[in-house]
């Protein structure tokens, strides 16, 4: 699928680049087309290089923390879960304990331990993958677990609406909620359907009562707050459990005979090595993207949606948000990019800006995802993947949509 997929980000730029030249007479849409081409090239080896020192750090925490047997202890909490959703993984397996902590990372919005966590996951699933080209069932759902990607606190769309002058930054926090909920179970139950899991299920929902409760304290304990108290408290807190995590695992692994220092360096060369691999995927998959994206083919995409609302007599004041959601499964930055041009255009506080910023919060960057959680294990056949993956994106931004015009419209 990964083949068809690439090929076609190609066809469809050439698509509409060529619309664009020979009816809409845009003499320079190719050379926007090569520009990208060749800037995406450059960005990806950014990314791989600026990826290093972050890898190094959390794999080498990460080491720390395997040899002090915590990875184990956090391994029993949710292995009863990923045994059941997992099954091809082995009872009290390191991958569980892996797991745990990107998912923990994602929820508390920290990208920059998230990222590391998650590839580290990846790799000790890999472990068990017989062949080492395609994709296993358990790598499918952790996947699209990430593009989903639950997040509890979203910290820095608090911080940009702030900067663009919100009246309430933190009003948009229970819509992310909701809609970043509803990725992630549309997008797990998609897997569940495809791989024939029942998630109705004891355990399974016995894990999805705790969650639920947990949100439901997060919204109540923080939703009385005034806005600027709300964003640094959550800003303060997800900074201080981070911190208190690595000091804890250090002091534990000291405390267990670990020598943390020469064990940190261990684990910080596989992340050298795990940043390097990483860049000719990083590579295929920015560039087809940026073709896309240089080609127009979005900002037509988005233009025909809004015709046919229009001509359907529909409300129609939710499309000058879209380039945000479209933007969002290829790239964050410009993603990111659009909500700041939608909030800078409409205004911050208007249901365009608002919706903006949910849809930014509501999913991962898939196809950025992809590229690195299968590249980082050399995975050329995604199977099911992308298929979840972006079915989880379109329940995330059909449930913004939804939530918005409930709380905002």
């Amino acid at each position: 699928m990964l083949n068809g997929l690439w090929l076609s980000f190609f066809w469809l730029a050439a698509i509409a680049a060529g619309y664009q030249w020979l009816l809409l007479d845009n003499a320079n849409v190719f050379s926007q087309v090569i520009s990208s081409l060749f800037s995406m090239a450059k960005l990806s080896a950014e990314i791989a290089i600026g990826l290093i020192g972050t890898l190094c750090l959390w794999l080498g925490i990460f080491k720390i923390a395997e040899k002090a047997q915590l990875i184990s202890f956090f391994a029993r909490g949710v292995e009863p879960l990923f045994r059941y959703l997992m099954p091809g993984v082995p009872r009290g397996d390191k991958a569980f304990g892996s797991i745990s902590m990107n998912m923990a990372a994602n929820m508390l919005g920290l990208d920059n331990a998230a990222t590391p966590l998650g590839l580290k996951a990846m790799q000790d699933l890999q472990e068990h993958n017989t062949n080492k080209d395609v994709a296993t069932n358990a790598q499918i759902l952790f996947l699209v677990l990430n593009t989903s990607s639950v997040t509890l606190l979203p910290v820095t769309i608090f911080m940009y609406r702030a900067q663009q002058g919100a009246l309430n930054p933190t009003e948009v926090f229970i819509p992310i909620l909701l809609a970043t909920c509803a990725s992630t179970v549309v997008g797990v139950s998609v897997v569940a359907w495809i791989q024939r899991l029942s998630l109705l299920n004891r355990v399974v929902l016995s894990y999805l009562g705790g969650f639920v409760l947990l949100v439901s304290l997060l919204i109540t304990s923080l939703i009385s707050m005034p806005a600027e108290q709300m964003t640094k408290v959550s800003s303060v807190a997800a900074n201080i459990i981070l911190f208190g995590v690595i000091l804890a695992f250090l002091t534990i692994g000291w405390r267990k005979g670990v020598q943390v220092y020469e064990t940190f360096i261990e684990g910080a060369k596989e992340g050298f090595t795990t940043a390097i691999t990483l860049i000719p995927y990083l590579v295929a998959m920015l560039v087809a993207i940026g073709v896309l994206r240089a080609s127009g083919a979005l900002d037509l995409f988005v233009d025909g949606i809004a015709y046919l609302l229009v001509l359907a007599g529909l409300d129609t004041q939710f499309v000058d948000a879209l380039p945000t959601a479209l933007m969002k499964p290829f790239s964050g930055s410009g993603a990111r990019a659009m909500m700041l041009e939608t909030m800078n255009t409409h205004g911050v506080d208007s249901f365009a800006g608002r919706l903006a910023a949910v849809m930014q919060g509501s999913t991962e960057t898939t196809f950025y995802v992809l590229a690195v959680y299968f590249g980082v294990v050399g995975i050329k056949q995604g199977r099911h993947a992308v298929f979840c993956g972006l079915i989880a994106d379109l329940a995330g931004i059909c449930a913004a949509i939804i939530v918005c015009y409930w709380f905002f419209g």
